[in-house]
């Protein structure tokens, strides 16, 4: 990606078609267990199928995106999942739609990537991140409302994400064309952060299973522990995405005043008491506080902990790895689910979850603690009586990555001392600009003594 970073929509927009398939999974997963006559296990193993495969893709464009440039692969990722994603709603059989959503995932993956890489070049990334999540839950949000009315049996949900990746394609335009060619970023080198990446990456496995796990049975808590109709928990469940809404509306208006690490540990504190609470729920009132409680959280602390990832690489590695490690943690958040509940009960699985939910909070918010160093901004690096270090990197071609980029961790300045004797022995004239000058490359030339 270029280090100039371009307008925020069209990355949002691809987000949005990318991200969808996600947060469309249930419905996904309930249509083909209903209209195709699939088991609960094997409807979860198709959506499995889907996320994994969009994982796959994220892993493989990790650090490549900067090298094909983010229209050519964007375009890429929204022409699978127009055909993956069709080819599944007009198709009848089950390998076919199979084949299908394993395709469109490659898609999603691919656009989610693209996003990923150009949010870690932004000035801001929790911010466009932000945006990010609130037009994805705006998107599905408004799909939950429609598609149950409009039946169309398994196609419908499929037929909609196709949709929205077709009229996501106009944005890619603005996304730039090729690489740039000049030498401020290496096509290739090392990882930044390795440690603090690592332990990301792996948490956010982690909470994003704890967080599916529940999400997987939510329904079933609700009919068999509870006792609510399914017309009741779709009404709890539309009034948790509109919360979640509202929680990520003000996790952009937070924005940065408080760090990341507070919104990350104290925000998965109070998830890993929602799961509690939900999954021990024995009325409305517990059962529909717990889900709205969790749904309002839970974007938040993923939009810091996006925004968190894109801050350890401006290239975007970290951000698409630790996304992509999401994904498996949501493919495989299900499958958890079921296995805790049938084994523990529900109070056991939301006990074994929260506990789980609570110790990932630990690492992660150490990363968030080590990461969030004093940002470099114009004017905090200043020469005596001139302008700022950045604005004149800008100013005069200094040599690409002499200067830090704006918003790199600030360097410390060590003053040099010189003796007493030595500065009166030296004149005013003993100095002069360095480079080559007279057949000389000195940086000062000492005079005769006096």
């Amino acid at each position: 990606m270029s280090s100039r970073p371009r307008a925020a929509w069209p990355l949002v927009a691809v987000f949005t078609a990318g991200y969808l398939a996600a947060y469309l999974l249930p419905t996904i997963v309930g249509r083909l267990s209903v209209y195709l006559g699939l088991s609960t296990a094997q409807a979860g193993l198709v959506g499995s199928a889907l996320l994994l495969s969009s994982a796959s893709a994220g892993f493989s464009l990790a650090g490549r995106v900067e090298t094909y440039g983010p229209c050519r692969p964007a375009r890429v990722g929204l022409i699978l999942c127009v055909v993956g994603y069709g080819c599944a709603a007009l198709a009848g059989s089950v390998p076919l739609i199979v084949t299908g959503a394993v395709v469109g995932g490659f898609g999603s993956g691919t656009a989610t990537a693209v996003a990923a890489a150009g949010i870690a070049a932004q000035r801001d990334p929790h911010r466009t991140s932000s945006l990010g999540l609130l037009s994805v839950s705006a998107t599905a949000g408004a799909l939950y409302l429609t598609v149950p009315h409009l039946g169309g049996g398994h196609r419908l949900p499929f037929a909609s994400i196709a949709l929205v990746a077709l009229l996501v394609w106009p944005a890619t335009s603005r996304l730039g064309g090729s690489a740039p060619a000049g030498p401020a970023v290496p096509a290739a080198g090392r990882l930044p952060n390795r440690r603090s990446g690592l332990v990301l990456a792996g948490g956010m496995l982690v909470w994003s299973m704890a967080q599916n796990a529940l999400w997987g049975v939510s329904s079933r808590i609700g009919v068999d522990q509870v006792g609510l109709s399914e017309v009741t928990i779709g009404a709890v469940f539309a009034a948790a995405l509109g919360a979640g809404l509202l929680g990520v509306m003000g996790a952009g208006v937070l924005g940065s005043k408080l760090g990341r690490a507070v919104p990350i540990g104290v925000g998965t504190a109070v998830i890993a008491g929602s799961i509690v609470l939900s999954s021990s729920a024995d009325g409305f009132g517990s059962f529909a506080t717990g889900e709205i409680l969790w749904n309002t959280v839970y974007p938040v602390v993923l939009s810091y902990l996006i925004g968190l990832a894109a801050s350890l690489d401006v290239r975007g590695r970290w951000a698409v790895l630790a996304g992509s490690a999401s994904s498996v943690g949501v493919a495989c958040g299900p499958v958890l689910g079921s296995v805790l509940s049938e084994e523990a009960g529900y109070q056991g699985m939301g006990l074994i979850l929260g506990v789980t939910t609570l110790l990932i909070a630990l690492p992660v918010t150490a990363v968030a603690l080590h990461t969030g160093g004093r940002p470099l901004v114009p004017g905090s690096v200043r020469r005596r009586g001139g302008a700022p270090a950045a604005l004149l990197a800008v100013t005069t071609g200094a040599v690409p990555g002499a200067v830090p980029k704006v918003g790199a961790p600030e360097q410390a300045v060590t003053e040099i001392s010189i003796p007493a004797l030595r500065r009166r022995r030296l004149g005013r004239n003993a100095f002069r600009t360095a480079g080559p000058e007279g057949g000389q490359s000195n940086a000062y030339a000492s005079t005769s003594d006096k």
